[in-house]
């Protein structure tokens, strides 16, 4: 067998892979409609907040909810040490922490 068939037989293959999981998709959306519509009354019911965006430091897990020092618990000019500050930009209310002064 040529190269060129053992190429085309590999590209068909994952093709045809590829469209089975999107045919397994659409298969399971009702059922996955149906879990979503479960955890959306458990939200309400508990009364839940938003989702937790990283788990590593507190002032990362939920921005709205941080507080002025929080970042700086360590101390004022320690470096950041989770990856996750780095990817996530400080809730406005620390930004400007007066502008309700204004």
């Amino acid at each position: 067998m040529r190269k060129s068939t053992l190429f085309f037989l590999y590209v068909f293959f994952h093709l045809v892979l590829l469209g089975w999981v999107f045919i397994h998709a659409s298969l399971d959306k009702k059922a996955e409609a149906e879990f979503l519509q479960e955890k959306l009354n458990l939200v309400r019911r508990h009364g839940l907040t938003d989702l937790c965006l990283f788990t590593e430091a507190r002032y990362t897990r939920h921005p709205t909810q941080a507080d002025f020092h929080s970042p700086f618990q360590d101390s004022p000019l320690a470096l950041e040490h989770f990856p996750s500050g780095s990817l996530l930009d400080p809730p406005p209310m620390i930004k400007k922490p007066y502008a309700h002064l204004d």
